[in-house]
């Protein structure tokens, strides 16, 4: 049986770093400007890479997914120049929808609390 390889975790740090690196201090597109890298997901063969997002208050989701699908290329060739492999993996950019969910969940347990408390705020004991 063959073991698991380290590789691909490896290569999806790397490319964290350049791509967020890149993100913060070379790309100028607005639309960009605050979004963040959450995870990065490399497949086993190094062929693909996919990049997990979040937007900052305010920032238009798709406009932003647009812009950094038109930077996809730049990115790739500044993660060629940081990886020692013979394959650059295809980036594709996934909006990560986890904060947002787990805010849904916070203000549903919060409503859910409020509702089980009883009218004059003492516990039900």
């Amino acid at each position: 049986m063959k073991k698991a390889s380290h590789r691909p975790g490896q290569v999806a740090e790397t490319i964290r770093q350049v791509v967020a690196e890149a993100l913060t201090q070379e790309v100028r597109d607005p639309r960009v400007s605050r979004v963040t890298i959450t995870d990065v997901q490399v497949s086993g063969d190094l062929g693909h890479a996919r990049i997990h997002v979040v937007m900052g208050e305010g920032v238009d989701a798709a406009r932003a997914m647009e812009g950094l699908q038109g930077a996809t290329g730049f990115f790739r060739s500044k993660v060629a120049r940081a990886l020692s492999t013979r394959i650059v993996p295809e980036l594709s950019f996934v909006l990560d929808r986890g904060a947002e969910h787990a805010q849904q969940m916070d203000a549903l347990f919060a409503s859910l609390r409020k509702e089980g408390s009883p009218p004059d705020g003492r516990s039900a004991d």
